[in-house]
């Protein structure tokens, strides 16, 4: 498996030479916006980045994105693709979540879903070194089930909070976020105001409510959310009262 010894890393003295190619080295960061949403995709966001340009990152301002504004984080967007070799967006539809939380067997539904569509991300961006930000419960498994799905050899660090530890996992959260932000304000166009997505959003909720009441559900909604079946059901319980 390829290797890179990092500057600062344990006790390894490293000479100018080596400290050269370790800057050249790229480095990328995978996160995710939109898991516990119940409209709308999930989105997995990759970026790359030379090792030398990581502490530039730091100094734009790039933090976890739930920590920022939506106008600060449509602002770092900008700028970290400029900062970054490359970036790279999946985007996975409500159907595609249904299928794998329906119908998945167990330990293959929504965080190997994840593990494999970061391994496409990686596969893109081809980095020499990755920092992910964990989904499964397991920080070890979780990069198991990516390097499984790779194409090739990476050193990945899979950790619970990278994208609060590791800036570039950061910078990929913010990527991740904007690009969902984006998706949500198209529905929003299109079927009206659907809050954020998220079930704690009274707005979602109601959005919810309203389409079993006119029928069913547009195919922006998770209908293997709990939150989603819940609302469904509440109706069907209604109707058979009224009977």
């Amino acid at each position: 498996m390829p290797h890179c010894n990092w500057i600062g890393a344990g006790n390894t003295v490293t000479t100018d030479a080596e400290q050269k190619e370790q800057g050249k080295a790229l480095v990328a960061g995978v996160d995710e916006a939109g898991r516990g949403s119940v409209i709308g995709p999930l989105v997995i966001a990759g970026v790359l980045i030379k090792h030398e340009n990581l502490p530039v990152l730091r100094d734009l301002g790039v933090k976890d994105s739930k920590l920022l504004t939506p106008s600060r984080r449509e602002t770092l967007a900008v700028e970290i693709r400029k900062v970054c070799q490359n970036c790279h967006v999946i985007k996975l539809l409500p159907q595609e979540i249904d299928a794998v939380v329906l119908g998945g067997r167990k330990l293959h539904k929504l965080n190997y879903l994840e593990a494999q569509v970061m391994a496409r991300v990686l596969d893109v961006l081809k980095p020499d070194k990755a920092y992910v930000d964990a989904a499964d419960v397991l920080e070890r498994r979780f990069k198991r089930d990516i390097l499984e799905c790779m194409s090739f050899k990476v050193d990945i660090v899979s950790e619970h909070k990278a994208d609060r530890n590791y800036p570039v996992v950061s910078a990929a959260s913010i990527i991740a976020k904007v690009e969902r932000d984006s998706e949500i304000s198209e529905l929003a166009e299109k079927y009206g105001d659907v809050g954020s997505g998220y079930p704690s959003d009274e707005k979602t909720i109601d959005f919810l409510k309203l389409c079993v009441k006119l029928g069913d559900y547009p195919e922006c909604v998770r209908r293997s959310w709990k939150p989603a079946k819940k609302v469904r059901s509440e109706k069907g319980n209604r109707q058979i009262k009224l009977m």
